[in-house]
């Protein structure tokens, strides 16, 4: 048997960069603080502004017919989202295949998402203007975490994590309630980590097991908090540059049309724009990538890693170097075009001055 919780994450862009400090006055009455990763050794984190995390009360939910009474939490990151938190307790002891149909009602229930949307909302209007630009984007994140308590055999008898086979996880981590093949589990469960005997994480895509007989936060969930408001930062500015890219070419288009019509006509502005948009995807992409460092602890190194790559974080931010490098080869076009057409208007001026003389000295002979 075990005891266990399941907490939903929800995450939102919800701006430029948040300012903690005037966070920390503005949400005093949710106790907020500024929580760092558990573990012992704290130099094996670097986190150059650590995220700012707060109570937002209670709520009741119906899970398998049953009013529960849920958790409510948000985590605030500098680089501009926040982490909306649900947390479900399961109550008594369960079995393994009892937790799993617990665990994936908990992950289908509706009124959660529209939960968490409503709680984003306000959260952002409490915020005010400690946001730069606020606006709550329509890119979200979510992520699930089944966290277990092994209370399974007493003191003589095995871990769970030692008597948890793969074929048990598949209905909970992958939603699938026919068997897998082999292959199929050794592709699509492949990351399991422990640290001690007797505990576990296992990541997939959307959701993870952590089996924590401590029943503590472990910094495996701190962890993967963390990847996620990353990749939604990724995701976030990758859909935005998507939607520049068409904006530029129109802009261009214009642009050019305008300087057929006007002779003094340039790309000053368009140009001006395009920089501040490559400097301010580029900043912002690297402070969220940067954010978090795990040096020391080469367990948390490697759930941290595998966590990223397992999001795709290198896909995201190649895709969006490579919207960037198109826009600063734009860039680089329109200012020699426009560095041409000076060049052609200064002989054409040169020219005509030249002319002038030839003209002004004939007449005067």
């Amino acid at each position: 048997m075990l005891v266990g919780r399941v907490v939903v994450y929800r995450l939102f862009d919800v701006g430029g960069e948040i300012h903690l400090d005037q966070v920390l006055a503005r949400l005093a009455s949710s106790s907020p603080d500024r929580v760092r990763p558990a573990s012992g050794e704290v130099q094996a984190f670097e986190i150059s502004n650590p995220p700012l995390t707060c109570s937002l009360g209670t709520e009741q939910l119906t899970v398998l017919g049953q009013r529960r009474q849920v958790e409510l939490s948000a985590r605030i990151y500098d680089f501009g989202v926040i982490s909306l938190r649900v947390r479900v307790d399961a109550g008594a002891p369960l079995t393994l295949a009892e937790f799993t149909r617990f665990g994936r009602a908990v992950n289908a229930t509706s009124e959660i998402t529209e939960l968490l949307e409503d709680e984003a909302i306000q959260l952002v209007e409490r915020m005010g203007t400690t946001i730069e630009r606020p606006r709550i984007a329509k890119v979200r994140e979510d992520y699930v975490v089944y966290h277990v308590t092994d209370t399974s055999a007493g003191d003589d008898g095995p871990p769970l994590r030692d008597v948890m086979l793969d074929a048990d996880l598949v209905p909970l981590l992958l939603g699938e309630s026919r068997p897998l093949s082999e292959e199929a589990r050794r592709e699509l469960l492949p990351h399991r980590f422990s640290y001690y005997a007797d505990d576990l994480a296992i990541l997939s895509w959307d959701n993870a097991l952590i089996v924590e007989p401590s029943g503590a936060v472990s910094d495996v969930e701190y962890i993967l908090e963390f990847a996620n408001a990353q990749l939604l930062e990724l995701r976030y500015y990758d859909s935005l540059l998507d939607g520049e890219l068409p904006k530029l070419y129109d802009r261009i288009e214009k642009a050019r049309v305008r300087r057929r019509r006007f002779i003094g006509a340039g790309y000053s502005q368009l140009l001006g724009e395009m920089q501040t948009l490559v400097a301010e995807v580029t900043e912002l992409v690297e402070r969220a990538e940067n954010a978090l460092k795990v040096t020391n602890d080469v367990y948390l190194a490697r759930v941290y890693t595998t966590a990223l790559d397992l999001y795709r974080a290198k896909t995201w931010r190649a895709g969006i170097d490579r919207k960037l490098t198109i826009i600063r080869d734009t860039y680089a076009m329109l200012n020699g075009e426009a560095q041409a057409r000076r060049a052609e208007l200064l002989e054409i001026a040169i020219i005509a001055l030249i002319v002038f003389e030839i003209i002004l000295s004939l007449v005067s002979a």
